[in-house]
């Protein structure tokens, strides 16, 4: 930190804790998190802090521009509702915790501009971070909303992690920054950054060891999405996905700016995206079942256009005892068969058949995959979705979303509301990502958004950069809900990779995903030692609980998954040399356990099944014995291990 920063973060603090002017203060319950609110200049400035003396964002200017009202400059606190406090608990289907809870100190700050018009800001602070929104309490007839001026400044020397936006799929690596780049020539993954802009989510680092991630939730109806830009080096503002989104109702509310606070552990573990989520719209969650599905495209690009091979995998599905099978693009134009009767196949066989549509909102025409044209309205979905639902179609798929604007976020809502009248479990690709809607409509399984293991297809990037990249996704995309990377990949699509199979087999655990598509060839899981084979005829992808036991972002991570009374922990090493990771049952609560690990073994594309280890909560701690057990990893390597 330089002696400029230095002194400023020493002044930010001090009119801080001296609660100068009109300066409000919301602190969460344990009091690790705190947001002060106070009147700068004619701005009205927020201040987010973790404990007494990191300021994890400082003076970020509260407002918004309308069509007809300047919500943002000379702007004065009135008043504040006073400190009201928020507890929820709630049951999630899919995620990284089936039980939900948490809670939050809150205010509700009222203020005015020099011509009396009034905006809200509601805040809440929790123990894992601050969310906020702004509240127009009489919206005017016809308004529209224009701009935010949220911005968070991020200092010259602080980590950050960001991923160049892509507006119809968020498909890009998450490199780790000091600066604040701005230049339209920065490449990161395959395009150029010429308009300054960054997707959801944002990890930074303000202070070592204290981690912040940036992101949103609870887009309703007539909602935009926003992003974030940079225009200036090292403040990044909230951007808008559309300039003429409708401000309707009594009262309209934006969606909630969430700034997840704390440890690595903190940020992984959360639940603060959904926590702040509208809550699920139906109380039938039943017929929605998370699983493994198999799936053809990865190995077999047209390969539904195939009825032998969509019969192949669903043969798969039923060998490995996975409840799905995807049917990709082209089934329309399957030869051999129809997509009616593999389905039927697969049902009389006891699998569960999704299938894949083009949402017909963005790649459209000649060129583009097919079906086209079924699902472009509410309506013709409605009737299509019945009509699938009858042959005994399970859930859908749907691809080719286009950017983050009102009218893009209200296509995602008509599909979720079909979907669900129709009780089909949904899956969205090339889309946006996570935003709450996995709270609020439970059968939405996962979403892509994501540079996945699809991209082994496409280019030669992803080779090099893959365990970097799985290194980085779980404290960065994978946070703010489920991922369909498609992990499971053991032999070699149109490029080669370069992790190990055990790096490849903990994927399957440390991304989380309702429905985790397995993409390989029938024969590279037919050929895996009966050990992998079990784990993955297993494999829960919903969970009762979460915990990170270690990791950084690029280097390392390994997380504990918990489904009922067994723990399956996953590590990686995102690294070219070798490094050992370790399992602690410390941390997983446990006082005795017996630990299965499946792990590197001497080459790359093969498997080390370690014996069966007994593991005790004593203080010792050594290779076989205590409470923790080393495992030595590969460059690029990792693995699985299961407790019970």
């Amino acid at each position: 930190m330089n002696r400029k920063h230095s002194l400023l973060l020493l002044t930010i603090l001090f009119s801080i804790t001296s609660f100068a002017g009109n300066a409000i203060k919301i602190v969460s319950p344990n009091k690790s998190v705190s947001a002060v609110v106070e009147n700068n200049d004619g701005k009205v400035m927020m201040s987010i802090l973790y404990g007494k003396n990191t300021v994890a964002f400082e003076q970020i200017p509260l407002g918004i521009l309308t069509s007809k009202r300047d919500l943002a400059s000379a702007m004065t606190i009135t008043g504040n509702s006073g400190k009201f406090s928020v507890s929820d608990s709630y049951t999630m289907v899919t995620g990284k915790r089936s039980k939900c809870s948490n809670e939050a100190n809150c205010r509700t700050i009222w203020m005015k501009n020099q011509n009396g018009e009034e905006l809200d800001v509601e805040i809440r602070a929790y123990n894992d971070g601050i969310t906020f929104r702004y509240i127009i309490p009489k919206p005017q007839e016809g308004e529209t909303l224009k701009d935010e001026i949220t911005a968070y400044q991020i200092n010259e020397g602080v980590n950050r992690w960001l991923q160049i936006y892509h507006p119809d799929s968020y498909e890009d690596f998450f490199p780790c920054y000091t600066s604040g780049i701005n230049d339209g020539n920065v490449k990161q993954g395959f395009f150029r950054n010429q308009d300054h802009q960054w997707g959801y989510p944002a990890l930074v680092e303000p202070q070592k060891g204290v981690f912040s991630l940036i992101t949103e939730s609870n887009i309703e109806r007539d909602h935009c999405g926003s992003i974030l830009a940079n225009n200036e080096p090292d403040k990044y503002k909230v951007t808008l996905g559309d300039d003429n989104a409708p401000i309707n109702g009594s009262k309209w509310q934006s969606p909630w700016r969430v700034v997840m606070l704390g440890t690595l552990a903190t940020i992984v573990e959360s639940t603060l995206v959904t926590d702040v989520a509208e809550p699920a719209k139906t109380k039938d969650t039943k017929w929605i079942q998370p699983g493994v599905a198999s799936w053809i495209y990865w190995a077999y690009n047209h390969g539904s256009q195939e009825f032998s091979l969509v019969n192949k995998y669903t043969d798969l599905a039923k060998e490995m005892h996975w409840p799905y099978t995807l049917i990709d693009a082209e089934w329309d134009v399957m030869r051999g068969g129809t997509m009616e009767e593999a389905v039927q196949r697969a049902v009389s066989m006891g699998i569960k058949p999704m299938i894949w549509y083009n949402s017909d909102a963005n790649w459209t025409g000649s060129s583009a995959p097919t079906p086209q044209g079924r699902i472009d309205t509410p309506e013709k979905a409605d009737k299509e979705f019945a009509r699938i639902k009858e042959v005994g179609v399970a859930g859908i798929k749907i691809d080719f979303f286009k950017n983050d604007n009102t009218w893009s976020m209200n296509k995602y809502l008509d599909l979720l509301e079909c979907a669900q009248k129709n009780k089909l479990q949904i899956v969205f690709h090339g889309c946006t990502v996570p935003r709450g809607w996995q709270r609020t409509y439970p059968h939405l399984m996962t979403c892509e958004a994501v540079y996945g293991a699809e991209w082994y297809n496409n280019n030669a990037k992803l080779t090099n950069r893959a365990a970097a990249h799985n290194a980085t996704l779980p404290f960065t995309r994978n946070v703010i809900g489920s991922m369909d990377y498609t992990p499971g990949t053991f032999t070699d699509s149109q490029n080669p990779h370069i992790t190990s199979h055990a790096h490849e087999l903990a994927l399957t655990i440390l991304f989380e995903s309702g429905i985790q598509h397995m993409p390989d060839r029938p024969e590279a899981y037919q050929s895996m030692p009966d050990e992998v084979k079990q784990l993955l005829s297993t494999l829960p992808t919903a969970w009762d609980d979460t915990k990170l036991l270690s990791g950084y972002p690029g280097k390392s991570a390994v997380i504990a998954r918990r489904k009922g009374d067994t723990w399956y922990v996953a590590g990686i090493n995102g690294t070219d040399h070798a490094m050992d990771l370790r399992i602690s049952i410390a941390e997983l609560g446990l006082k005795k356990a017996t630990v299965k690990v499946i792990g590197d073994n001497k080459t790359e594309r093969a498997f080390k099944i370690i014996p069966e280890t007994i593991l005790t909560n004593t203080p010792l701690d050594k290779d076989t014995h205590g409470s923790s057990l080393r495992v030595p990893c590969l460059p690029r390597g990792g693995f699985v291990a299961v407790v019970k």
